[in-house]
């Protein structure tokens, strides 16, 4: 003989099921939407990058040919062998522009979606990061502008042979080899110079402490000469100008950990 449970009971069984899914699918749904939202963002800063991708190419090759007609003596030409290499090259600019420009969109529909499972004082220590993060990247950026573009361009145009042996060798870049060279050295540069924040995250939820990173300084300088030297030209200025300046931030990551602890051990204290 079976047991039938109460009719009253299967309701509230049934309840709890609808009550958990609910939830489930307003969330997804919202992420949905956020991913949307910022995948439209992306698309018409790309469009609209698209339409000076000739002019932020040129901004991009302006400091290395500079440089490089300085060095030779003559003006330097950069050259494509595919049909539509350099329209693929002004696409992958514009792609690459575009997300800069749209990341504080991005940000915020990250953050917005991220903030109702916070704390208010989470939320306050969200922000900075959310901040600091694309200027950091800017400022990687413009290392790799101002300093790495210049150096690499003398470097290469030092290993020209002019009427060598009875030959002439010469650098012609591809507009897609230089403009992949370019996106990877700010890439490289742009995420090298976050290791202060997520250091610094990393401390403030306990993950890492400050003599832990200090322990570790000689793994770490390890670590940043083989990211350096795959990340940079094969010669030694460029891989010190990479290493020197994430040493710095390691230093400096290290610093705002011993701040982030004394913070937490005075408020400790003070709630004693």
């Amino acid at each position: 003989m079976s047991y039938t449970p109460p009719a009253d009971e299967k309701p509230e069984i049934t309840d709890d099921v609808e009550s958990s899914r609910a939830p489930l699918l307003e969330h997804l749904n919202e992420l949905r939407a956020r991913l949307i939202k910022a995948m439209l963002a992306l698309s018409v800063t790309t469009v609209i990058c698209f339409f000076f991708a000739e002019d932020i190419y040129g901004l991009l090759v302006h400091p290395f040919a500079t440089v490089a007609e300085e060095v030779r003596g003559s003006q330097l030409e950069f050259i494509f062998t595919a049909p539509m290499e350099y329209f693929f090259a002004q696409l992958k600019l514009a792609v690459f522009a575009g997300l800069f420009l749209a990341f504080p969109v991005i940000a915020w529909q990250v953050y917005a979606f991220v903030a109702p499972g916070l704390y208010k004082t989470e939320r306050g220590a969200f922000w900075p990061y959310l901040v600091m993060a694309p200027v950091l990247f800017a400022l990687g950026a413009v290392f790799v502008y101002y300093l790495m573009l210049p150096m690499l361009a003398r470097f290469t145009v030092s290993m020209e042979q002019v009427e060598a042996a009875g030959t002439t060798i010469r650098m012609m870049p591809r507009v897609g080899d230089y403009l992949s060279l370019v996106m990877a050295l700010m890439l490289a540069f742009g995420l090298s110079f976050q290791l202060p924040l997520v250091l610094t995250l990393l401390g403030r939820i306990g993950i890492v402490s400050a003599s832990m990173l200090a322990k570790g300084r000689k793994y770490a300088i390890v670590g940043i000469l083989a990211f350096s030297a795959v990340f940079t030209p094969p010669d030694p200025m460029s891989q010190i100008l990479l290493a020197v300046p994430v040493y710095l931030l390691y230093e400096i990551s290290i610093f705002c950990v011993k701040l982030i602890e004394k913070r937490a051990a005075k408020a400790e204290s003070a709630t004693a």
